[in-house]
């Protein structure tokens, strides 16, 4: 099992955020680690400080309502989870929470998706999180299966260049098997595919390439890109049931598509396409998947990135 010693759940307190706080409770449990719930509402003006004062009571009650009845229908022993609260208010709470997570050395942030009606992508706070949270942000949804259905799935892109990317594919390899263990035990890992030169070649007499040898070439380019998968999964070591999903097209059409064909609960799959450089947090491909998506999502970061806030 993968350790988290440090986890952050987010939440907004006047919302039904149970979904969230069932799956951070049950990490929190599952890593024997203690869990730190932070409340962010909106800072009021100065003129309603009297009001603010009267919702933030309101909203600890929630919260504190909230966790009692998620530990029940959990049936969380009490004690078995250390659980603190705490409350910030501002006009920038992306910037707060990850001020916040650098502070307190946090290790991983859980929060609910924020709602929206077509129950697809990810909202303002959700994708800026995505963006410049250094740690893993995991974004849950509710789960379509009992817990022991529970069906888990990774992204891999296995070709690279950047040793970060290299090491991040193993970290989400492993991750994505630790929660599959401890979920259904079985892992689907999907990486796409493909030579997009071959449209250019196909037909056109002036380039002189035959249908063979259009062929040798794709035949080649997918042979590279399955051997690179299948290097990655061994050095991984990752051991249980897994299914590999050699798909061919665009990552960013397949892959959504794939998790709902696939009736995927939890995604997990990386979003940096570059490291160290502020300002570049998320790469198109990835933008673009996490904006179709109707499943939980647990978003990695290459060892090296380096967000854009600072932590005062």
């Amino acid at each position: 099992m993968h350790h988290y010693h440090n986890p952050l759940y987010i939440c907004h307190g006047a919302e039904d955020e149970t979904e969230g706080l069932k799956q951070a409770l049950s990490l929190a449990r599952n890593n024997e680690a203690p869990l730190k719930v932070l409340v962010v509402n909106p800072e009021f003006p100065q003129e309603f400080t009297d009001y603010q004062k009267k919702y933030t009571k309101f909203l600890l009650a929630q919260v504190e309502t909230s966790i009692k009845s998620t530990k029940e229908a959990i049936k969380l022993e009490e004690g078995t989870v250390d659980i603190s609260i705490e409350l910030i208010g501002d006009k920038h709470p992306t910037i707060k929470i990850i001020q916040y997570v650098l502070q307190h050395s946090h290790d991983l942030i859980i929060k609910e998706a924020e709602a929206s009606d077509s129950k697809v992508g990810f909202k303002a706070i959700d994708m800026s999180l995505l963006r410049k949270c250094p740690i893993p942000v995991w974004l849950c949804r509710p789960i379509k299966h009992s817990h022991q259905y529970i069906q888990v799935a990774v992204a891999i892109d296995p070709i690279s260049q950047e040793p970060a990317a290299h090491d991040l594919s193993i970290r989400m390899l492993k991750l994505s098997r630790s929660f599959a263990d401890n979920c259904s035990g079985e892992l689907h890992i999907v990486s796409c595919w493909d030579y997009e030169f071959e449209e250019y070649i196909r037909g056109n007499v002036w380039t002189g390439v035959t249908d063979d040898e259009r062929m040798k070439a794709v035949n080649k380019v997918q042979h590279e890109h399955r051997s690179a998968l299948e290097k990655l999964i061994k050095k991984a070591g990752i051991s249980g049931t897994h299914h590999v999903h050699h798909q061919r097209g665009r990552a960013d059409e397949l892959i959504p598509t794939f998790v709902t064909d696939k009736k995927i609960d939890i995604l997990v799959m990386g979003t940096v396409a570059r490291t160290g450089i502020p300002g570049f947090m998320i790469g198109n491909t990835a933008e673009n998947i996490v904006q179709k998506l109707t499943c939980s999502l647990m978003a990695l970061k290459p060892n090296g990135f380096v967000s854009p806030v600072k932590a005062y």
